[in-house]
């Protein structure tokens, strides 16, 4: 016997959030995530200018403006893109987060979306933010920095990745990381995306992987650290990021975080070198190639 089923999306654009929506709408229903522009979607609404997928100079537009489709679509100036993303970001705190959660310190809520921002793909938690905003002679608990950043994600603005140890095989409750749905807001709030290159290429995989169905967390393996550990149902494979193996103390330093997870699931590092570095069975992908042409 078949029965309905509601089906709604959630997005940044989205009117309700998911959680209101899963309290109005009654019987089964299906939820679908909507994020913003993956590289591939990005390329394929720009090639119109007659460019190759993959495209270096693509690649440099889509770090620092992100994927917002209006964008890639667009032919604003870089200042008016980045009012673009400024305007985004604003209607998002205030209608999806001040009005909803009834904030009554907007100030101390900008400044908790400030250090957040800065500290994307860093290990942090309330108690440091607190610590951090108490030297600048700002009060705040940690209860309410906890409320603040999970209305934010909430407001599908941030993802927490949670930390796993690989060894003892438990969720660890400690020093998540948060990425932003889309970097082109940090580049919009801070203007860093290309000086902070490492950070915003992470936050790019990070939001690819998520949009395939994967389930991610940071992994922990003694005292070294897997950047993303990637499971959907029977599937697994580990991720490191890097900007450039320019060194041999960077190419050690990523490939034997990998080399010591003690199972034969994929292991990639991922970096924008033009050439193959892989070793003793760990894949090396060219980031690009890796957004364009994902592993299933």
């Amino acid at each position: 016997m078949e029965k309905d089923v509601d089906i709604y999306v959630t997005g940044s654009n989205a009117r309700l959030l998911s959680s209101e929506y899963a309290t109005l709408l009654s019987g089964r229903y299906v939820q679908f995530t909507v994020y913003p522009f993956s590289f591939m979607e990005y390329c394929l609404a720009r090639r119109s200018t007659g460019r190759e997928m993959g495209d270096k100079d693509f690649f440099r537009d889509y770090l620092i403006e992100g994927g917002m489709p209006f964008l890639a679509q667009s032919n604003l100036d870089q200042e008016s893109k980045m009012q673009y993303l400024l305007d985004i970001y604003a209607s998002v705190v205030i209608n999806d987060i001040v009005k909803r959660c009834k904030v009554r310190d907007v100030d101390l809520l900008d400044r908790v979306l400030a250090y957040a921002i800065d500290n994307i793909g860093h290990p942090f938690s309330a108690t440091r933010i607190a610590k951090c905003l108490k030297n600048e002679k700002r009060k705040a608990t940690v209860d309410r920095i906890i409320n603040y950043l999970n209305a934010c994600q909430r407001a599908l603005l941030f993802y927490k990745i949670p930390r796993s140890d690989l060894v003892g095989k438990e969720m660890l409750s400690i020093n998540e990381k948060y990425y932003l749905a889309d970097h082109g807001i940090r580049q919009a709030l801070f203007g860093d995306n290309e000086r902070q290159i490492e950070t915003t290429l992470e936050n790019i995989v990070l939001m690819e992987i998520l949009r395939h169905g994967y389930q991610v967390s940071v992994g922990k393996i003694g005292e070294r650290e897997i950047d993303f550990v990637c499971t959907r149902r029977d599937r697994k494979f580990y991720v490191q990021v890097s900007y450039l193996l320019f060194s041999q103390e960077t190419i050690q330093r990523e490939f034997t975080a990998l080399e010591s997870i003690p199972d034969n699931y994929p292991k990639y590092v991922l970096s924008l070198d033009e050439v193959d570095l892989g070793r003793n069975g760990i894949l090396h992908r060219n980031i690009r190639d890796f957004l364009l042409h994902f592993p299933e």
